[in-house]
């Protein structure tokens, strides 16, 4: 039982505070501190008991005024103990826990009062290199201890410098705008960067919250702009694209394979066994951006039929396993095309350059040589290893003018548009969605225009292209090698024909479509209108087609199965992850451009599509940018899904994502 009026102290944000006990309620003492608050605290949380009563007859003031006057002179006491000489006297002592008297009689000899105790304990507290308080005892460190606690109190010391001056550093820099270098800014900067992009998953999360906060850099992106300031990063800088890990430079051993790839001669091909179809009149048709052209076509009448080549870079060619290319392919998965430019599967030198199906250049392929009946039926068809050179390089606004006046073209139209229908008849679900094109100026303006995706030349593109895909799943399914291959089940429920071109309602059912699967065995793909699917004719940008395309040159050179089930598997496992990773980069790199062509537009209406209504929220889909949003539900506002709206625009923060519409 503690008696009323004995004053103890206790510790509240690492300070002694005095108090008078008031009450002893076994557990807890009523307590009244120095700070005339009377509060009621666990016994355990007691660091020291006077062992007489306090003064009697005062008043509540006076007794306050009492307690502080006891802490000032108490931790003017303190600061006069040498904790060092005291150490040096108790560690030659076999026991290493003792009375805190005992102790405090080393230094202030036999007269110890209740201040001695209480400042000694302060000085515990304050300097722990050489004593430890616990449960009312004072342990004595060994002399290794208190090396060792030494040494962690200079790294903390260090620590705490190097802290002071890259705060100092980034205070600097966000003032003055004016990256100077200071010792640690490289490591302090990256620091930064990695909490920006990685937050609570970066190594370091916590120095980074305490330069912030010691910097006063508290805003959501001050770390965006200070980076931008420090010339670490651009303005506009890709971080969607950093946070998923995504290579940006080329590795040195890629780099030195590049350099030592030249474009073989036509008398190399030949003697390698390829067939020679440079006399046949192929064509590219792309985007008028386009720099890598990975496929070509031609036509030729042969009778009643048509014989259609689909000529495929052949990349394999170039890119070998077990190359450093190849492994970095491995590393990408895919070409990214950001509206700021591409970020290449392969070195600009190999993807624009010897790989490419550029006018004029002998380049080697794989050529799917398909016979065509005039209803669009194969009858026939063949995989070669060719030499090709591309006779013309049309873009998609150039064929679809020329539709009309070019034999040839008009003839790959009219297939086109015969094999579209015979995939529909199979189930094929089209399902064509606008393309967003977002254009930038060195101005810093930009540009944004949605244009069809199913113009008469792009479908004509786009449909030899899958035939090509669909010949080459069965040419490797054929012979029971592995693959890989895209395999999808019919929709969770069926609610357009396959024409549909509305585009609410492409929405819809987009929304009920089966999930694909990417397999080593063929299976029906249901969305595509296949018994089996692969992709090979995209070698150049795409992981899966350059395995694929490699997969195949083994088996058309007679050479068997080049790889195996389970190695297979593994590629497609990369495909899978790269894929994921470069698609939410695209996505996420897309909408912030076109949320930073909105930005200045706050305030103005915009058009929007109701794609689904809830109780709490609308999902709107802003037709004119192919742009989601999500707004609350007014019901005064009376809007059904597929019903077109008018909205205001009233916040948006490209750098957060953020777009907040009105009704």
């Amino acid at each position: 039982m503690v008696s009323k009026g004995i004053i103890v102290e206790y510790l509240e944000n690492g300070k002694f505070i005095c108090a008078s006990v008031l009450e002893d309620e076994e557990k807890r003492l009523s307590l009244l501190n120095q700070n005339n608050r009377e509060i009621k605290l666990p016994r355990p949380r007691v660091v020291h008991f006077s062992k007489t009563a306090g003064p009697t007859g005062l008043s509540r003031d006076g007794l306050v005024s009492f307690m502080q006057k006891s802490s000032a002179d108490r931790e003017t006491l303190s600061t006069e103990i040498n904790l060092q000489e005291v150490w040096q006297l108790a560690v030659e002592e076999t026991d290493d826990a003792f009375d805190v008297d005992l102790l405090v009689a080393l230094w202030f000899g036999d007269n110890v009062s209740d201040d001695h105790c209480a400042a000694f304990l302060r000085a515990v507290f304050q300097d722990k290199l050489f004593f430890k308080y616990k449960s009312g005892k004072v342990y004595v460190h060994s002399p290794d201890k208190v090396e060792q606690i030494r040494l962690q109190q200079e790294k903390e010391k260090q620590k705490e410098l190097l802290l002071e001056n890259n705060t100092a550093g980034l205070i600097k820099l966000w003032e003055s705008g004016v990256s100077e270098n200071w010792q640690g800014q490289e490591t302090c900067l990256q620091v930064l960067r990695d909490y920006y992009l990685f937050g609570k998953e970066a190594d370091q999360q916590d120095y980074a919250r305490q330069l912030l906060k010691r910097a006063n850099l508290t805003g959501p992106h001050d770390i965006y702009e200070l980076l931008i300031k420090a010339g670490v990063w651009q303005e506009d800088e890709n971080t969607p694209l950093l946070r998923q890990g995504i290579p940006t430079d080329f590795p040195e051993k890629a780099i030195a394979e590049t350099e030592q790839i030249v474009s073989p001669s036509p008398e190399r091909l030949l003697e390698e066994g390829r067939k020679d179809l440079r006399s046949l009149p192929v064509i590219t048709i792309d985007g008028a951006a386009t720099r890598d052209f990975d496929d070509g076509l031609h036509i030729e009448k042969k009778g009643s039929n048509y014989l259609v080549g689909i000529h495929i870079a052949d990349v394999g060619y170039f890119v070998k396993p077990g190359s450093a290319l190849f492994n970095e392919t491995l590393q990408r998965g895919t070409s990214i095309y950001f509206p700021e430019g591409p970020l290449t599967m392969l070195p600009t030198a190999l993807s624009e350059g010897v790989c490419s199906l550029l006018q004029d250049e002998v380049r080697p392929a794989v050529s799917f040589m398909v016979l065509l009946s005039p209803a669009a039926e194969v009858l026939e068809f063949e995989l070669v290893s060719s030499i090709v050179q591309v006779n013309r390089q049309l873009t998609y606004t150039e064929t679809n003018q020329l539709l009309d006046k070019d034999s040839e073209l008009a003839a790959l139209a009219s297939l086109s548009q015969l094999l579209r229908r015979h995939r529909v008849n199979n189930g094929a679900l089209l399902l064509p969605y606008p393309d967003i094109n977002i254009h930038l100026h060195g101005d810093g303006g930009i540009d944004i225009r949605v244009s069809e995706a199913d113009t008469p030349s792009r479908v004509l593109v786009s449909e030899f292209m899958i035939l090509a895909n669909t010949l080459g799943a069965q040419f490797v399914a054929e012979r029971e090698a592995p693959g890989l291959y895209r395999s999808q089940m019919p929709p969770r429920k069926r609610v357009i024909d396959g024409f549909e071109k509305d585009l609410f309602k492409v929405i819809r059912q987009r929304k009920r479509l089966s999930p694909m699967s990417l397999l080593t065995s063929p299976k029906p793909h249901s969305g595509v209108g296949t018994p089996q699917y692969t992709t090979v004719t995209s070698p150049i940008r795409r992981l899966l087609d350059l395995i694929m395309q490699l997969q195949i040159n083994h088996l058309v050179a007679g050479k068997g199965v080049l790889f195996n089930k389970k190695e297979m598997r593994q590629f497609g496992d990369i495909v899978l992850n790269t894929s994921t990773r470069a698609n939410q980069a695209r996505y996420l790199r897309h909408r912030y451009w076109i949320l930073k062509y909105l930005k200045p537009k706050v305030g103005q209406r915009l058009t929007g599509l109701v794609i689904d209504c809830g109780p709490r929220r609308t999902h709107l889909l802003l037709g004119d940018f192919l742009l989601d949003a999500v707004m609350s539900y007014n019901p005064s506002i009376k809007a059904s899904p597929g019903d077109i709206v008018s909205v205001k625009l009233s916040k948006v923060e490209p750098l957060s994502n953020l777009i907040k519409l009105e009704w």
